[in-house]
């Protein structure tokens, strides 16, 4: 089983995956739980690029995580996967189709094509997004904001919204939750879902 968790920054996406890595493994299952950008050596590299490093035009942006998410899922994800391993992540393909897809108006289908085509189609069994006010996200982020938390409130919003509209166009994939929730009762409600793909 693969499964992504979506959301803004400070949406309470790593508190899942790891609430739910620690579902499965009581479970009896092996897990991998990792995150985007990251899970490698180049992904790790990526991401103090793409967080720290200076500003880029979009497409650069969306070629940077598209090329570390390709080596993810070649060193990680697939491996994983093909010894029977669940994989929880946190963030996936869906950040870019809302980041940079609509977000940064680079279009939804030609940064979904740039990562099918770099991941062979590869994409989560289920993607949970945690719908959180921007403003609310913006007061639960810990430490230094990184170049894309900068952009400030208004900028988060946006791609709340566009998680919204990604749960619209590819229901039989992605599921909106409500992120204000308490963490145990969304976490409740991702292991009822997540029971019909074990």
């Amino acid at each position: 089983m693969f499964v992504s968790i979506e959301g803004v920054d400070g949406s309470g996406k790593s508190t899942q995956v790891r609430l739910l890595e620690e579902y499965l493994r009581g479970l009896g299952r092996e897990v991998v739980a990792t995150r985007e950008p990251g899970g490698t050596e180049l992904g790790e590299a990526v991401r103090r690029l793409v967080l720290n490093g200076p500003g880029m035009a979009g497409w650069a942006e969306a070629a940077l995580f598209a090329a570390s998410r390709a080596e993810h899922a070649a060193e990680v994800i697939r491996p994983a996967l093909a010894r029977g391993a669940d994989v929880v992540c946190d963030r996936f393909v869906d950040s870019s189709l809302a980041y940079q897809g609509i977000a940064r108006g680079l279009g939804v289908d030609a940064v979904l094509q740039l990562n099918l085509t770099v991941l062979e189609g590869l994409l989560p069994d289920r993607t949970f997004v945690l719908a959180v006010d921007a403003a609310a996200a913006s007061a639960r982020r810990l430490g230094e904001p990184d170049r894309i938390e900068r952009e400030g409130d208004a900028f988060q919003a946006e791609v709340g919204a566009a998680y919204e509209v990604l749960a619209g166009r590819f229901p039989e994939r992605i599921e909106l939750l409500d992120g204000s929730r308490d963490p145990a009762a969304i976490a409740e409600a991702v292991r009822l879902r997540v029971e019909g793909l074990l």
